[in-house]
């Protein structure tokens, strides 16, 4: 049996639990710039593209300097509050540990931008285990399209049937399908699956499964 070398991870609502704090940053960012209330359930559909892709889902086109300042706010409130909310979820670190003592090679593929990813990974624990990351500011197209994941092969020197990318959103999920590599979606994922566009490789309930799965992509 053929097994996985390299894997790509996606953070928020993968690794790291922070939905309940995302959704409290929009919701301030939407009163501060007295802007009507977005549900949950549609804040909860987005998290995973760019911040300025998410905003300009719910209020239209931005120009450069709004977009600025109000990231700006946003991210401010975000540093400010996530001390009270930042977490791993359950077997992450276990997970991430059996991975590396058995060789392999993990990256980080998100829409996160690379300063809060940092801090978050390192106030978790887990930023050790990464041996690459890519963030928005490595690459000029964001997931869906493929160019992250392709961008993490690179990194890694890895081959496409060699990789197995793990995500929460159906924008994970495409990401990897578009880039000719396999998938795993986390059943502790606020997203229903059945309402992803492709369907993954797998559905895993712990990082640990993620050695002992068998590769499917064809080299």
């Amino acid at each position: 049996m053929k097994y996985y070398s390299y894997f790509l991870f996606d953070a928020d609502g993968t690794l790291i639990d922070t939905m309940d704090m995302i959704v409290r940053c929009f919701e301030n960012t939407f009163a501060k710039f007295g802007k009507k209330a977005i549900s949950k359930k549609d804040i909860m559909k987005n998290v995973g593209l760019p911040l300025r892709t998410q905003l300009e889902e719910y209020l239209g086109s931005l120009s450069d300097e709004r977009f600025t300042e109000m990231a700006e706010v946003h991210m401010a409130y975000q540093l400010k509050i996530y001390p009270s909310y930042l977490k791993i979820f359950p077997g992450v670190a276990e997970g991430l540990a059996k991975l590396k003592s058995a060789g392999k090679q993990c990256a980080i593929v998100t829409s996160r931008r690379r300063d809060t990813l940092d801090l978050y990974l390192k106030e978790t624990g887990i930023y050790d285990y990464f041996d690459a990351f890519v963030t928005p500011e490595t690459t000029l197209k964001h997931k869906p399209d493929p160019e992250p994941a392709l961008a993490a092969l690179s990194a890694l020197a890895a081959e496409k049937s060699e990789a197995l990318l793990i995500g929460d959103s159906t924008f994970d999920i495409e990401c990897a399908f578009r880039a000719g590599v396999d998938s795993a979606f986390v059943k502790w994922s606020s997203n229903d699956p059945a309402e992803l566009a492709v369907q993954p490789t797998f559905f895993i309930d712990n990082v640990s499964q993620l050695d002992t799965l068998e590769r499917k992509t064809v080299a």
